[in-house]
């Protein structure tokens, strides 16, 4: 005896004129990717438009089977677009638009500046992709945290120190083992700059051709332009070659954003970008932002 046939609801065919909707899909769908050689445990947005007035709905769960095809491999462009396309030719005649959306945190094992520790930093990343008549657009969403110390504050607290010095020695004749216990004194450098944990966030259209996502080498640029990146497991030299990098690489947020407009415009592979940062003041209880963009919308 044949099995009965079970009913389609989402392909009941409507009587009256529905209107079209932009997106009908699965949002935070789980997903481990391969990126930059690193697993990466994804959330997913994956959906398409449903452009036919008179159907009900789409077929999901062809949506969610398509995604197996980018489990546990390298993830690319060329295989992402292939997911892509699957999701339209499982919907031909509803849908003229798909979007695949993936979301996660990046761990990267970086090493300290001096010593031979490393260890492991977390960067959020967002591909957010789409597949329509136009073309594949693609844009990638990349955060990364960084120090910044203020220029003009380091101008005061060198104006302090001098005037210290001043008055401690006025009339005084000089002497070298005086001035180098002054200046290794509390007394002596009485005032310090306030540096803050910055954050750059980075929206890159990217050349839909690219066969591979140089990821790290963008990571890697941006760390380069700014000078301070966060570290990770530190010992006292590496912390103190950090405090030699601040006080040699002071920056206003508008500095920051110019740094890395310059960077990226330098990249292959990218047809557009937007930058924000955020220099989170430790003076002010408000933040300090910058933005910039480069062939954006």
């Amino acid at each position: 005896m044949n099995a009965p046939t079970r009913p389609d609801i989402a392909m009941q065919i409507s009587t009256q004129t529905q209107p079209a909707l932009d997106f009908v899909g699965m949002q935070q769908i789980a997903l481990p990717v391969q990126l930059a050689g690193t697993p990466l445990a994804c959330r997913v947005d994956a959906g398409v438009s449903l452009d036919d007035a008179s159907a009900r709905g789409i077929h999901m769960s062809r949506l969610y089977l398509a995604l197996q095809d980018l489990e546990q491999q390298p993830l690319t462009l060329p295989a992402v677009q292939q997911v892509l396309r699957h999701f339209l030719n499982s919907h031909a005649g509803l849908a003229q638009r798909a979007y695949l959306n993936l979301s996660g945190e990046l761990l990267l094992k970086r090493p300290a500046l001096i010593s031979p520790l490393a260890g492991w930093k977390a960067y959020p990343v967002a591909l957010n992709t789409r597949l329509d008549a136009t073309g594949f657009h693609v844009e990638l969403q990349l955060t990364l945290g960084y120090s910044s110390t203020c220029p003009c504050s380091a101008a005061l607290a060198r104006q302090l120190i001098q005037q210290r010095f001043i008055d401690d020695f006025a009339g005084k004749s000089l002497d070298h083992a005086d001035i180098l216990a002054w200046l290794g004194s509390s007394e002596g450098i009485l005032a310090t700059p306030h540096s803050q944990r910055s954050e750059a966030r980075l929206q890159l259209r990217l050349d839909p051709t690219l066969q591979a996502l140089p990821l790290l080498h963008w990571l890697d640029s941006a760390e380069a332009a700014l000078g301070t990146a966060l570290q990770t497991a530190v010992k006292r030299a590496d912390e103190q070659a950090f405090a030699l990098a601040n006080g040699q690489n002071l920056m206003f947020c508008e500095d920051a954003a110019r740094r890395l407009h310059q960077t990226l415009r330098e990249q292959d592979g990218l047809l557009g970008f937007a930058l924000e940062v955020v220099h989170a003041e430790s003076l002010h209880a408000h933040d300090a932002v910058a933005q910039g963009s480069w062939n954006w919308r």
